[in-house]
């Protein structure tokens, strides 16, 4: 809403090109690959981003700015995003939407339990998708006027931001050795390669969730992990 913001009025009105426009978006994301196509989303619709990686990051964002849209990944380093998500929609100052996203669909439950206006999957890439998920929340006043083309644009975000999320794991596994590590290692990378279209990587990740959920050990899955992160981090370019 950036209520807290004096220069407010003199925000241009949202167009059928830029239906975004006057909005703060914080994305409260761990990924940087998903941030990125967050990113470029939000430059093609007209609205400006903030990010948090963290809970405590968000926290401290929210202490001091007033998002009008928050993205909150369900499944975050410091905690569940559903709390958080329960936070701002019970908040006193609500932003004007609120929408879960992970690349886990049993997620989309806990967001909308928490209280969540909409749920974005991973990989979140489509234009259209992304636009309509914000302004079907939005009151008519913040909407553009007049039939709006859908656009079918697909965001390619860089694969130098996969690269700095493998390298994020490589430090993980470095010191993965709690059950609450390893869990979060499986989760982000499942997440990371979705959205990256990394089938490989995608398929020893959910091994190692599906060893971990049934108590098993899992060093091999962690070894099979380990050594797909070295071969993506040895590539000039990443995917």
């Amino acid at each position: 809403m950036d209520s807290d913001d004096p220069f407010k009025p003199t925000y241009p009105a949202p167009t059928s090109m830029r239906p975004l426009l006057g909005l703060t978006v914080l994305v409260i994301e761990d990924s940087r690959y998903a941030c990125e196509a967050l990113r470029l989303l939000c430059l093609r619709s007209g609205a400006r981003i903030r990010r948090a990686d963290t809970m405590r990051a968000a926290r401290r964002h929210l202490q001091v700015y007033r998002p009008s849209v928050a993205i909150i990944d369900v499944g975050l380093p410091d905690g569940n995003g559903a709390e958080l998500i329960q936070e701002l929609v019970q908040g006193q100052h609500r932003p004007e939407v609120v929408l879960g996203t992970s690349g886990d669909v049993d997620a989309e439950e806990q967001a909308r339990d928490a209280g969540a206006d909409g749920f974005l999957p991973k990989p979140v890439t489509s234009l259209a998708v992304f636009q309509e998920a914000i302004l079907a929340h939005l009151p008519a006043d913040r909407r553009p006027v007049g039939p709006r083309a859908l656009s079918q644009e697909e965001v390619q975000p860089d694969p130098i931001a996969y690269r700095d999320d493998m390298a994020h794991v490589a430090d993980m596994l470095e010191e993965a050795n709690d059950a609450r590590t390893v869990d979060y290692v499986a989760q982000f990378v499942s997440g990371v390669a979705r959205s990256a279209d990394d089938s490989d990587l995608a398929m020893a990740a959910e091994a190692l969730a599906a060893k971990r959920a049934r108590g098993d050990g899992a060093a091999s899955e962690m070894a099979r992990i380990a050594g797909l992160v070295q071969d993506r981090l040895s590539e000039k370019v990443a995917i």
